[in-house]
């Protein structure tokens, strides 16, 4: 706990065996009450480990993408008390250390939701960040922020924070079951006046780590300028149910 608040982690994994172990050793285990797996139907030992590890597993007996994944993720956390939820990518691409930092912003009643900037620090590109997804990040950020009336250094990160309030209003259940489901998450978040806070994250890209095609990357892309539109719609008084108010809930 910190200051008297339920901390849970949770791993939207996929065939995530080379590194879960190591992502699990590294998280603060003094302050993590829970850790929460969710298992979108993998091809190799993840669960098996996850057992070997005592986290508490679901799994998915088919694969339902990974935006689905996170919402059952996130319905299991609320489901268990959580006050503090935090997503961290069981591949080690981002450091679990960071989770104590995260989670204190949120209970300092400061910030609502914390993301883990691979941008700030400028290391992004040094951390092993493909070029062409470094140019797209900097470019869908822009784009975001002219819309949104926001100033954050990227969208796209994997490592979030959430308070169980923002978890509990947002219409988590109207959004994709897909990758684009991030950032829909985000535009939620802005247009419902959730206060966004960021922490430099170091970054890393290898062989085992989690990470989309080129393919993927322009659907997500394609996904995240949608996703904007229906936001500029909304506010020009033609609703999407992205942002209703009485949208579905994860609860």
């Amino acid at each position: 706990m910190i200051l008297g608040k339920k901390l849970v982690v949770v791993m939207p994994a996929y065939n995530a065996e080379k590194t879960l172990r190591q992502t699990f050793e590294e998280l603060p285990h003094e302050y993590v009450d829970e850790v929460i797996l969710v298992d979108d139907a993998s091809s190799d030992r993840t669960t098996r480990i996850a057992g070997e590890l005592g986290i508490k597993t679901v799994v998915h007996r088919e694969n339902r993408g990974y935006g689905a994944n996170q919402k059952t993720c996130y319905r299991e956390a609320l489901g268990c008390g959580a006050d503090i939820v935090v997503m961290v990518h069981p591949d080690y691409q981002y450091s679990p250390r960071l989770v104590t930092a995260m989670a204190s912003m949120i209970v300092s009643g400061h910030y609502d939701v914390v993301l883990g900037s691979r941008i700030l620090g400028g290391e992004a590109l040094k951390g092993g960040m493909p070029l062409y997804k470094y140019v797209a990040n900097r470019f869908l950020t822009l784009i975001e922020n002219l819309i949104f009336g926001a100033k954050l250094s990227e969208y796209h990160t994997g490592y979030r924070a959430f308070s169980r309030k923002a978890l509990e209003t947002l219409p988590l259940g109207e959004n994709s079951d897909d990758f684009v489901f991030d950032n829909e998450m985000l535009a939620q978040a802005v247009y419902f006046g959730f206060k966004i806070g960021e922490i430099s994250c170091p970054t890393r890209y290898f062989e085992d780590a989690s990470s989309i095609n080129f393919r993927r990357s322009i659907t997500y892309g394609l996904g995240v300028l949608s996703t904007s539109f229906k936001y500029l719609l909304q506010k020009a008084g033609m609703p999407s149910s992205l942002f209703a108010r009485a949208g579905r809930k994860l609860r």
